[in-house]
Parts: structure tokens; C-alpha cells; sequence
């Protein structure tokens, strides 16, 4: 990573949020210019508030985004949503492949990898979320489980203005246990081998968050580690200090 590129505080809201939250939003809005320098700011809200969101933080230094995505553009698909709707609802970026899509719907790497693709066809960042199970960690199988994953959930026209990797270990997930720094460490740096051996160059430079009960707490520590180039937070996101804190808490 060159130190030209800022890391990247993606908040990802999950199945939380009525029009009341616009005001923690707001609170948001209005404490980033305070860390503006540190980090790029990412809000994925549920679907419903996605427009009014994109609304509040136009011209201000927060993006909004989405959580998933239809691999197609339309079509009959009850109760789907393409990559093109959401654009057109103002999201900058979609998260795809989250643990708990792949688990509560059986979302499979060829899937992730195809909404990644609807998600650049809508002129959007894709942010592909990796990561194993306390299963597959106990079993050793950790680094083998995240190469399958970005063999086949990322699309070989990957860049770095146009992918994020989310590295999520499932076990940590609205936990409140994570990794040791230096797990942290390890696994990122072999993602980043991955990154680079596959492409070259733009490898190098794309940004690879950690998530998994990142708070205020831990942040800074998380943050310092090689090749964590950000955080996706989950339930520390709903709070405008929290999430503003975490982004405080980068280098």
C-alpha cells in the first residue's frame, strides 16, 4: 500500500435501522470532517434508508453503500435488488459475499464472484468479504479456506480502485473475540501475497479491511498491524462515537 491511499471505515448495519436512525447518521456526518485525514468513511444501511442516507451525505466526506446485490440488472426477481437499483438510489459501494449471506442463504463463490462483476457493471466498488469458521480454524484449515475463497470469489479484472477484500473471521463475528494481533498480521499478509501473486501490481495497492468486533477499544491496535487498511464494523457502526472512534483510531 503507498501511504497516498487512505484506509477505509466501512460500517455495515446489517438488518438494523428505521427512518429514526437518521439522526445517529447526522451525528456521523457531522463528526467527519474531524477524522477526514485518517479515513474514508463507508455508511451500508438497510435498503430503505440507502436514498435518504445518499441525500444527508452529499458533499460531505461520507460515502453510502449497500449490503447485497442481484447479479442481474432486472428482471423477475421477487423481492431482489440489482446493483443498478442501488446506484440509482446513490450507493457508492456494495458489500458482497458477507458471512452471513453465504451461511443464511447459500451463497456460494461462484455467486460472490458474479455480484462482484453486477456490482462494477453499475459503476460501483465491490467489497468482498472473506473468512472461515471457528470450525475450520480449529482444523488448521484457515489460510486454505481464504485461498479458495479468493481464487474463486473474486473476478480476474479485479483493481484496486474497484475491489475491497473484507477478511471476516466467522468465529469473531458480533462475538466480541478477535484475533491476536499477530494472527491478524499473518493472515492479512497472506492475503496481500495472494493479492499481489494475481495482480501484480494493483494487488499491492488494494485495501484489505479487517472486521469482526472491531470497536473503540481495539481499533487503534488493529489498525496499526501491516496491510489492515481499514475496518468493516458491524455493530459498532449503529453509534456515530463508536464509529467515529474506530476511525480515530487509524495511523
Amino acid at each position: 500500500m503507498t501511504d497516498a491511499i487512505l484506509p477505509l471505515i466501512a460500517g455495515n448495519w446489517k438488518m438494523n435501522g428505521l427512518k429514526a436512525a437518521a439522526g445517529e447518521f447526522e451525528a456521523m456526518l457531522a463528526g467527519a470532517p474531524a477524522v477526514a485525514a485518517k479515513a474514508d468513511l463507508l455508511v451500508c444501511p438497510p435498503t430503505t434508508l440507502i436514498a435518504a442516507f445518499a441525500d444527508m451525505a452529499r458533499n460531505t466526506a461520507v460515502k453510502v453503500g449497500a449490503q447485497d446485490c442481484h447479479p442481474k440488472p432486472s428482471g423477475a426477481h421477487t423481492g431482489d435488488i440489482s446493483a443498478e437499483m442501488l446506484a440509482d438510489a446513490g450507493a457508492a459501494a456494495i458489500i458482497v459475499g458477507h458471512s452471513e449471506r453465504r451461511a443464511d442463504h447459500g451463497e456460494s463463490d461462484l455467486l460472490v464472484r458474479q455480484k462482484a462483476e453486477a456490482v462494477w457493471r453499475a459503476g460501483l466498488k465491490a467489497i468482498v468479504c472473506i473468512g472461515e469458521s471457528e470450525e475450520q480454524r480449529n482444523a488448521g484449515q484457515t489460510l486454505e479456506i481464504l485461498r479458495g475463497q479468493l481464487h474463486l470469489s473474486l473476478p480476474d479484472s479485479s483493481t484496486s480502485d474497484n475491489l475491497v477484500v473484507a477478511y471476516e473471521p466467522i468465529w469473531a463475528i458480533g462475538t466480541g473475540r478477535t484475533p491476536t494481533a499477530a494472527d491478524v498480521e499473518q493472515i492479512h499478509r497472506f492475503i496481500r501475497d495472494f493479492l499481489t501473486e494475481r495482480f501484480k501490481g494493483e494487488g499491492a495497492e488494494m485495501r484489505i479491511l479487517y472486521g469482526g468486533s472491531v470497536k473503540p477499544s481495539n481499533a487503534a491496535e488493529l489498525m496499526a498491524v501491516a496491510n489492515v487498511n481499514g475496518a468493516l464494523v458491524g455493530g459498532a457502526s449503529l453509534k456515530a462515537a463508536d464509529f467515529l472512534a474506530i476511525a480515530q483510531g487509524c495511523p
